[in-house]
């Protein structure tokens, strides 16, 4: 089992920065990759943003490019999403999570490839 636990969400005003984190255990942290994803009220769960084991490929949903950094630092098995310049639009709940198997654009979109995900953190930017 890996347990996933966000942390760094909160009220922010347009324009602001958040940096979200994701604490993982259980097992070796780099044997996934990982992902962001998030879910705005009444809608769908999106992606944001993955990254490879080792760090060396990321890749975002068009909305965040240029806004939004993911990262991982793995020595402390800790996964990041630095958010800048954030929107109202960006109001959501944002979740981590961990998908083993070889890396592919399109599974690293899909939420159904997910194995492991943590229990979200709220942004809220306000107008």
């Amino acid at each position: 089992q890996v347990q996933l636990v966000e942390s760094g969400g909160g009220l922010v005003q347009a324009g602001g920065s958040l940096r979200l984190s994701c604490a993982v255990s259980g097992r070796t942290f780099t044997g996934y990759h990982m992902g962001w994803f998030r879910q705005a009220p009444g809608k769908e769960r999106e992606f944001v943003a993955a990254i490879t084991r080792a760090g060396s490929m990321t890749y975002y949903i068009d909305s965040v490019k240029g806004r939004f950094t993911i990262s991982r630092d793995n020595a402390k098995n800790t996964l990041y999403l630095q958010m800048n310049s954030l929107k109202p639009e960006d109001t959501a709940v944002y979740y981590c999570a961990a998908v083993s198997g070889t890396w592919d654009r399109l599974r690293a979109a899909s939420s159904r490839e997910y194995d492991y995900w943590g229990q979200g953190t709220k942004v809220t930017v306000s107008s």
